[in-house]
């Protein structure tokens, strides 16, 4: 797990690639010491975990899954991304809870200054848009942000000067594209409310008396803990 406070950016000194996967080898430009094998790392969002590593540097795998969600598959050597350790226990929890499962790709549509701030605002692709909501959280290249106004298939973050400075923000333009993380929670709640929907009782089917689903379904029992199990969350 990740707060999506970006920690400081990395530059990738190498990437090579094997058919649809790719070994990413990054140099932190900031203080990153005391690195194990096998710890998560997220890399513009995106959770990979540490193969090796020395005094400036660190390897990691990218596998064709992660690549076909995620930016990642188009990195080039000299390209800038955002680094993040995974969140220990105790930490300060300054973002909101991030996962590192990029969800898809947001695109940039327009960068205005706003104040001190930057106002942006991105398209993303419409399946997405119940995990979307004013003033909720979403994750941007690793970037814990709040969502000022959204639509159908585009959100609008406001980016205060310091976020800018620390991240790879400062060079987003119209056109470049991001990874997006929906929030967490979210995606619990609109997991339990399809199930709901899913298991409503059809025309001539069991009644409630009959199926304990179906009452489950009619919000009679509410969010029961059967219904949780059926469903894969406990």
């Amino acid at each position: 797990m990740f707060t999506g406070l970006v920690q400081g950016e990395g530059e990738v000194a190498d990437l090579r690639r094997s058919g649809a996967e790719c070994r990413l080898r990054l140099r932190p430009l900031f203080a990153l010491s005391g690195l194990v094998a096998g710890e998560s790392i997220a890399v513009n969002g995106a959770c990979l975990s540490v193969e090796t590593f020395g005094d400036a540097d660190f390897t990691a795998y990218a596998s064709a899954e992660t690549l076909a969600r995620t930016t990642l598959g188009a990195l080039r050597p000299g390209d800038r991304v955002n680094l993040e350790r995974a969140l220990a226990l105790g930490d300060r929890l300054g973002g909101h809870l991030v996962s590192g499962h990029v969800d898809g790709i947001a695109t940039v549509q327009e960068v205005r200054a706003v104040g001190q701030s930057l106002r942006c605002r991105l398209r993303f692709p419409p399946e997405f848009a119940p995990e979307i909501l004013p003033k909720g959280s979403v994750t941007l290249d690793g970037i814990s942000l709040t969502v000022n106004d959204c639509g159908p298939d585009f959100l609008e973050v406001n980016v205060i000067p310091d976020t800018r400075q620390r991240t790879g923000m400062r060079r987003w333009r119209p056109g470049v594209s991001v990874n997006l993380e929906t929030d967490l929670i979210g995606k619990y709640v609109r997991r339990v409310l399809d199930a709901r929907a899913a298991s409503s009782t059809p025309p001539g089917a069991q009644t409630a008396a009959e199926d304990p689903g179906a009452q489950d379904a009619a919000g009679g029992a509410g969010v029961t803990r059967e219904l949780l199990l059926r469903n894969g969350f406990i």
